[in-house]
């Protein structure tokens, strides 16, 4: 019991810790839009490292202040950085700088690395389910623990090698998960669309450095070092520039996002999240031929965020039929309510027809969220 509870102690410790300095934070930023660049590895951490002679602490150190640099250049926007330089850090020092700041986004950058000539980017946000999927990248991302002296006492019951040591985490970074895969479906689709990197996608993972920072976090895998070709771009000055571009882009447009559309601090749900546990749905992969769920109820989320809105047409651009839900200071807003599967893609039409072009079916059962996936592969009638 001691060791399931001691990652939950050591965030509540975090978050006390931080409660002090964070009226401080809030008059330093003076209602700026505070981002924390995160540059893995460094100083004694070589990070991945290839035969090719690349080092994943010393790209990712280049990309963040390519990034920063850019940043710092908007007066809307003040940019934390864990490390400017070559220098050790410790994975709770990164999330305490994030913490203390106060910050809205937290992103971590880093190389990847395989035996194979594997290739492309990934980013993830945090695995609230603390499922076995991505272990590996879990493992080799937590496992710069052991570098730290007195580990042991800094991360106690935590195990990297155990994919079941996040059980500390607390029902507050449930409202930011939403808000990550918003940002990491941004930095993935820019480096699909404006630079022309393959993207591996959206995944999610229990790493310790997004674990614990209470904002939206994502921890980005720029390329694999490994690669011949794709480290050799990594390395280059093209390279960097174009991924810092890239992540710079996404960060503005997620801010614009954020700061628009439904209302004050309502977001509408521009880029469909694209994890393993809400994908969109092919027809073809829907394993029955009828498409009534007596026991599931879909609906279709148009949009989210802080404020509460009168679910009437007149805040959702003429669409009816909205109904509202909160939990953890988040309001979500649905259109349609159905146990036909079917009916509910009619929804999703209807709401995209309004405007809501990128609104995805969610499925109910007992009142609460269920896997999409899991929903289609009950028995319909």
């Amino acid at each position: 019991m001691k060791t399931k509870l001691v990652p939950l102690i050591v965030f509540a410790f975090i978050l006390f810790s931080s409660f002090f300095s964070t009226a401080t934070a809030f008059q330093d930023n003076r209602g700026k839009f505070v981002v924390v660049l995160d540059a893995g590895h460094g100083g004694k951490d070589p990070g991945k490292h290839s035969k090719y002679g690349y080092k994943e602490k010393d790209i990712a150190l280049s990309i963040v202040l390519s990034i920063g640099a850019e940043l710092e250049k908007n007066p809307a926007f003040k940019v934390v950085y864990t490390r400017k330089t070559d220098v050790f850090v410790r994975l709770e020092d990164r999330a305490k700088i994030a913490n203390n700041a106060d910050a809205d986004l937290f992103i971590s950058i880093h190389c990847n690395a395989h035996h194979t000539e594997a290739s492309g980017t990934e980013t993830y946000v945090l695995d609230l389910k603390n499922t076995n999927r991505n272990f590996e990248v879990a493992k080799a991302e937590n496992e710069v623990i052991f570098l730290e002296e007195d580990y042991e006492k800094h991360y106690e019951g935590f195990d990297p090698h155990s994919p079941v040591s996040s059980i500390g985490i607390t029902l507050m970074q449930e409202e930011f998960t939403e808000y990550s895969i918003l940002l990491a479906s941004y930095i993935e689709r820019n480096f699909v669309n404006q630079i022309k990197r393959k993207s591996r996608g959206v995944k999610q993972a229990s790493l310790w450095v997004i674990h614990q920072t209470a904002m939206p976090s994502v921890l980005i895998e720029t390329g694999f070092i490994t690669n011949k070709e794709e480290g050799a771009y990594l390395n280059s000055a093209k390279g960097k520039k174009e991924v810092s571009q890239s992540i710079l882009n996404a960060i503005i447009d997620y801010k614009k996002v954020i700061d628009r559309n439904v209302g004050e601090n309502i977001y509408s749900q521009s880029v469909t999240p694209n994890t393993a546990e809400n994908v969109a749905v092919a027809p073809d992969e829907i394993p029955h031929t009828q498409d009534v769920y007596p026991n599931i109820v879909f609906k279709v989320q148009i949009a989210a965020g802080s404020k509460e809105l009168d679910p009437k047409p007149f805040n959702f651009n003429g669409l009816s039929d909205i109904s509202r839900e909160k939990g953890n200071g988040v309001y979500k807003y649905y259109h349609g309510y159905t146990s036909d599967y079917n009916m509910a893609k009619r929804f999703q039409a209807e709401a995209q027809s309004k405007g809501f072009n990128d609104c995805f079916i969610v499925a109910f059962r007992d009142g609460k969220q269920i896997d999409l996936h899991e929903a289609l592969k009950t028995t319909a009638n």
